[in-house]
């Protein structure tokens, strides 16, 4: 995002394998003032990545750690990030492997999740539709997904854009499945949607991490913590949650966006809408009511997709 905030673009690349040896490289392109997007396709030989660290090849883009390099259809340049210094991401440790805890070690994972980047400055040019666009202290965000399928429903949010520096939410909530798709979750699913209207194979698992000063404050499922409130309609999304010393309040006005494409286990092409001018109101006190940062993040992103009515009802 650019330091006056008037251009703010997302950049995905990926590569998509299907069940049947179908295979797909791609860069996404998200708009995030006009909510256009744009699906770049690549063969399967144009995509390279490293298995050590972030590192990404699309053809002639590349992104990593150090900065991206694009070579676009109407969107070229190079921008660095944090000036070449490292990036600061969700801490990684052996039994607790990033943003995602321990359940980063269950091999059938849906979906899996890595944060590489909470906020940090940009420089350089992008030339845009023939027009050169200066980057230069602007902020950027980087994470990541790899897996199967997205979940069936899912919230996510982030933002680091408040009235302090170097403030960066990253929230999300959704259906995790506890096995992997087959006839005994079936089966077990069946029964026990028939007793309590839920699926017996899933649950709603949620990460959300406040970096504050230095200091992440971490709300996990995997950790302890749990939602005292969860209210999702046409307008808004309301959330409270609270780990073992705080309480955190979010809320986010539903705000239009563009469509991006999503993988499903057969194709790559579920469209999910993806807003980056989201408003989060957030709060964060101690237990007994002490507050510790209120503020409003701006330029958000902001996905709700999928069966809500069954996420609510955990």
């Amino acid at each position: 995002m650019s330091a006056d905030r008037q251009h703010r673009w997302a950049f995905i690349p990926g590569l998509f394998l299907g069940p049947h040896g179908e295979a797909e490289a791609f860069v996404q392109v998200l708009d995030g003032v006009s909510n256009r997007s744009w699906f770049h396709s690549f063969p399967r030989a144009a995509f390279r990545a490293e298995a050590d660290r972030f590192e990404v090849q699309v053809g002639d883009n590349h992104f990593s750690a150090a900065g991206l390099s694009l070579s676009l259809e109407g969107l070229t340049g190079q921008l660095t990030f944090n000036g070449g210094r490292p990036l600061t991401g969700w801490p990684v440790t052996t039994l607790s492997p990033g943003i995602m805890g321990p359940f980063g070690l269950v091999p059938f994972m849906e979906c899996s999740h890595g944060l590489v980047s909470f906020s940090h400055a940009l420089t350089g040019t992008l030339t845009i539709d023939g027009a050169p666009v200066s980057f230069d202290g602007g902020l950027g965000y980087i994470e990541k997904d790899w897996g199967a399928a997205f979940p069936s429903a899912y919230v996510w949010m982030q933002t680091n854009h408040f009235s302090r520096p170097e403030v960066c939410l990253s929230a999300s909530i959704a259906i995790v499945p506890t096995m992997p798709p087959g006839r005994v979750a079936s089966a077990l699913d069946s029964v026990t949607r028939a007793v309590t209207g839920r699926k017996a194979s899933s649950f709603r698992g949620f990460i959300v991490g406040l970096w504050l000063d230095g200091v992440l404050h971490r709300f996990a499922t995997y950790a302890g913590s749990r939602t005292e409130h969860l209210a999702i309609d046409d307008r808004f999304v309301h959330w409270t949650l609270r780990n073992r010393t705080h309480r955190l309040e979010l809320s986010t006005e539903r705000v239009a966006g563009g469509l991006l494409h999503a993988p499903v286990r057969t194709q790559m092409h579920r469209r999910v809408v993806e807003s980056i001018d989201a408003k989060v109101q957030v709060r964060l006190t101690t237990l007994s009511g002490e507050a510790v940062f209120e503020d409003e993040g701006a330029c958000g992103g902001l996905e709700v997709y999928g069966d809500l009515e069954a996420l609510l009802a955990y």
